[in-house]
């Protein structure tokens, strides 16, 4: 492993491609690989030790390709198994978690909305964050079935618009003024999600955050690229490999691979 080693990122699917897309803007020089794990989606529905497992083995999977550092880019991963990953490996491993602080800290109406799945919104890392908000009234709305149709392609469809609609409308009428996106599939869906909520809500999600830690703890590891060599990416999926292509709009680093 060295500067010019792979950043890894995984996720239960594509929807981790929305924090790559981030790190990727942010720091255009890195080599990385993205690992979707489409095939086990949505982890929001499985056992905490099922969660653990999965990371486990999709952190050693980027290991084994010489990543330099891990991004658990999936919030259920992270708030189920992000402590045992870094009690268990040596390289710095970044999480995503939903950013209710800024929407706590920003919000006149003390009333923020949390969309994401059942496994971010039953973990104890989730209870505990929002402990520290006790002033605030924070909506939970798990997004039933909103990963599925994500990973089928169906992010404009009929069916996503009315599920979406019943998750968001409670929300609005009890006047919400921030809504927090705490599943990475989601930032795909802020088009659909714009046309239901009016336009005093904010939409807030972690992507720019991770990637700006992302970039402090490479910085604080001397662990940067420094090469002048063009940047390379690679993705790998355990599923059909078509709807990764066509959210990334990449066809030649797309790999169909089963782990």
């Amino acid at each position: 492993m060295n500067n010019e080693s792979p950043i890894g990122l995984f996720d239960s699917g594509i929807g981790g491609t929305s924090i790559w897309k981030e790190i990727h803007l942010l720091l255009p020089n890195e080599n990385t690989i993205y690992l979707a794990d489409s095939k086990n989606a949505p982890y929001g529905l499985k056992s905490k030790d099922e969660i653990i497992n999965l990371s486990i083995k999709n952190t050693e999977f980027l290991l084994n390709k010489n990543s330099k550092i891990i991004v658990v880019a999936c919030n259920t991963a992270t708030t189920n198994a992000i402590k045992e990953l870094r009690t268990k490996y040596d390289v710095p491993i970044i999480g995503i978690e939903p950013a209710i602080k800024p929407a706590a800290n920003l919000s006149k109406t003390q009333t923020i909305g949390i969309l994401a799945t059942k496994g971010t919104l039953n973990s104890d890392l989730f209870h505990e964050k929002i402990s520290h908000f006790s002033n605030i009234n924070i909506i939970e709305q798990i997004g039933h079935g909103l990963v599925q149709l994500i990973e089928n392609g169906a992010i404009n469809s009929v069916e996503m618009s009315d599920l979406l609609e019943s998750y968001l409308k409670p929300m609005i009428e009890r006047n919400i003024d921030y809504l927090v996106l705490g599943c990475s599939h989601y930032p795909y869906l802020i088009p659909q999600i714009k046309k239901i909520i009016p336009n005093h809500i904010k939409i807030i999600d972690s992507g720019e955050a991770v990637a700006r830690q992302t970039k402090k703890i490479l910085e604080e590891n001397n662990l940067l690229n420094s090469s002048k060599n063009l940047s390379w990416q690679k993705f790998y999926t355990n599923s059909n490999p078509s709807v990764l292509k066509t959210i990334l709009n990449r066809e030649n680093d797309v790999f169909e691979k089963d782990f």
